[in-house]
C-alpha cells in the first residue's frame, strides 16, 4: 500500500493533532502533500513552518478551495462534510479519507487488530478500561484514536503491539469506509454533534459504522435499543456475534451484572446455563452505574478477544479514570463534593445525576442546541436545589420551573470564571448532611473556560478553598 502513495498528489485538510501527523506520514511515503488550513493563527503559523522545513506545502487561511491536480484528500475528522472543499472534491471524483481511515490503509499484513469503540458518552473511560484490562492479559497494547492518540502514530511507529484499544468519534468514523475491527462496542446513542451531521439519524450511522466488517463481537448497550438496532443494521463476518452488556441479571450472549457481580454468559460453555465471574462492582472506580456500564463493555471485547476472567478483574482494580469524570473532590460538613465537568451535555449530566440520591447540581454553559426537559424531569426527585452558570443557564432555569418547580434555584447573572466560587458557595448554603454537591454541567464550558478541564479545576479550588 505506501508505495501507491509515490508521487501521488495529496491535499490534507486541516493542521492540529490529526493533520500534522498525516502530513509528515504521507510526506515519508513520496507524495506531494498541500496542507489547506482555515486558521492563519500563531500556532498554524508554527505547525506550517515544521511542514515547510520538510518539503510540505502549506496554504494558510483558504480551507474551502481544492488544489489542483489532488487524487486524494485527507481531512481532520472535525471538517464537516458540507465544506466546498468537498463539494469540489465530489465534483472532481476526488475520494476524501479520515486520518483513521489512513492509519487503516497503512496497516502491515500483521498488523495487530482494533478493539473500537464508540458511543456519545463514555468513550475514553471505556477505551482505558479496555486498555488496562488488554495489559493485565500480558498483550502489548495502547489506547489511541480520539483519546488523543494518534493512530497513525500507533501505525506507523517502531513499536510492536499485539491489539490495539481505540476510541473513535462520529466524525471519524464518518470518514473511515473501510475500517473492519476485530470487536466494536457502541457504548449509548443520544443527540449530541447534530449540526455537523445534519440530523439524528445521519449522527446514528455514522455511529453504527464501526460494525461493519467485524470479525468476532458486536458490543452493544441493552438498554439503549438504537446501538443493539445498529447491530441488526450491520454486514458482518460469517460467524461474528451480537453481545449484550445490562446492569441486570444477563441473558445468555450477555454480559451483565448479579448481586454485585460483573458476570459474563457470552464467552463461556454453555451458556445458556453457566456464567463467569468477571470482577465485583466494587472493582470498577468509581462504581457509579454508567461506569459500571462502561466496565461491562470493555470486558466483552477484551473477553471477544480471548482475555481470561482474571485479567479482566485486574484491569478494572488498576485503572484510574482521567480528572473530572465523576470525581470526589473532597467532603465538607459532611457533604460530598463531586466534579463530572466532563458531563458536556444532557446524556452524560443524566447518567451523573442517576448515581447520587440528593444533590445539589451546578449546571449551565453553552447548550449546543440542547433541551433540558427530560434531564430534569428524570432528575427532579433526586435534586435538593440547583445553582446554574453560564450563557445558557436560562434554558435549564426554565427546564426547572416546568419539572422541578418546588427545587430552590441560584441563577448566577455572571459568566467570568470567578463565578464557579460564588457557585460553589451557594451550593453549599443549600446542601444538607449527607449530600452531593455535583458539578454536571450538560453543557460546554467555552462561554466562561478554555475547556471543561479548566472548569473543574475551577470547581475543585473552589472547593478546597472551602475546606480550608
Amino acid at each position: 500500500m505506501p508505495s501507491e502513495f509515490t508521487g501521488k498528489h495529496v491535499t490534507v485538510a486541516g493542521l492540529g493533532v490529526s493533520g500534522v501527523p498525516a502530513a509528515k506520514v504521507l510526506h515519508g511515503l513520496g507524495a506531494h502533500v498541500t496542507v489547506v488550513n482555515d486558521g492563519d493563527d500563531e500556532r498554524a503559523r508554527a505547525q506550517a513552518a515544521e511542514l515547510e522545513a520538510l518539503g510540505v506545502t502549506v496554504r494558510l487561511g483558504d480551507g474551502d478551495t481544492l488544489p489542483g491536480g489532488t487524487e486524494l484528500i485527507v481531512t481532520a475528522p472535525g471538517w464537516r462534510p458540507d465544506k466546498p472543499l468537498f463539494s469540489a472534491a465530489r465534483e472532481a471524483g476526488v475520494p476524501v479519507w479520515g486520518d483513521v481511515e489512513l492509519a487503516w490503509r497503512l496497516r502491515g499484513p500483521d498488523a495487530a487488530p482494533w478493539l473500537a469503540v464508540t458511543g456519545t458518552n463514555g468513550k475514553t473511560t471505556t477505551v482505558q478500561m479496555l486498555a488496562s484490562i488488554l495489559r493485565a492479559a500480558g498483550l502489548r497494547t495502547a489506547a489511541v484514536g480520539n483519546i488523543g492518540v494518534s493512530l497513525l502514530d500507533a501505525v506507523t511507529g517502531d513499536e510492536e503491539y499485539d491489539v490495539l484499544a481505540v476510541e473513535l468519534s462520529s466524525y471519524q468514523l464518518h470518514w473511515a469506509p473501510s475500517l473492519r475491527a476485530h470487536s466494536a462496542a457502541v457504548l449509548n446513542i443520544a443527540p449530541d454533534h447534530l449540526d455537523w451531521h445534519g440530523s439524528m439519524e445521519a449522527y446514528a450511522a455514522d455511529k453504527g459504522r464501526i460494525y461493519e466488517g467485524n470479525r468476532v463481537a458486536c458490543v452493544y448497550n441493552v438498554a439503549d435499543k438504537a446501538t443493539e438496532d445498529l447491530v441488526r443494521e450491520a454486514d458482518v463476518e460469517e460467524g461474528c456475534r451480537a453481545i449484550g452488556f445490562t446492569l441486570g441479571a444477563p441473558a445468555p450472549s450477555q454480559l451483565g451484572v448479579v448481586d454485585g457481580i460483573l458476570v459474563d454468559r457470552a464467552f463461556v460453555e454453555n451458556r445458556q446455563k453457566n456464567a463467569q465471574e468477571l470482577a465485583e462492582v466494587s472493582d470498577v472506580n468509581p462504581p457509579a452505574p454508567h461506569n459500571i456500564a462502561n466496565a461491562l463493555a470493555a470486558a466483552a471485547l477484551a473477553r471477544a478477544f480471548g482475555v481470561s476472567a482474571a485479567a479482566v478483574r485486574d484491569g478494572l482494580r488498576a485503572f484510574t479514570p482521567d480528572a473530572h469524570r465523576i470525581a470526589h473532590v473532597a467532603d465538607v460538613d459532611s457533604v460530598a463534593y463531586v466534579d463530572d465537568s466532563k458531563a458536556t451535555n444532557t446524556h452524560a449530566a443524566e447518567a451523573s445525576l442517576a448515581a447520587y440520591e440528593s444533590i445539589v447540581w451546578i449546571a449551565g454553559g453553552l447548550a449546543k442546541g440542547a433541551t433540558f426537559d427530560e434531564l430534569v424531569a428524570g432528575a427532579a426527585k433526586r435534586l435538593r436545589g440547583a445553582v446554574l452558570i453560564g450563557a445558557d443557564r436560562a434554558l435549564i432555569r426554565e427546564a426547572l420551573a416546568r419539572h422541578a418547580p418546588e427545587v430552590p434555584v441560584v441563577d448566577l447573572d455572571r459568566t467570568d470564571t470567578g463565578a464557579m466560587l460564588q457557585a460553589v458557595q451557594e451550593a453549599r448554603r443549600l446542601a444538607r448532611p449527607g449530600d452531593t454537591v455535583l458539578l454536571a454541567p450538560a453543557c460546554a464550558s467555552m462561554d466562561m473556560f478554555t475547556n471543561y478541564n479548566k472548569r473543574g479545576d475551577a470547581f475543585a479550588a473552589a472547593v478546597r478553598e472551602l475546606g480550608a
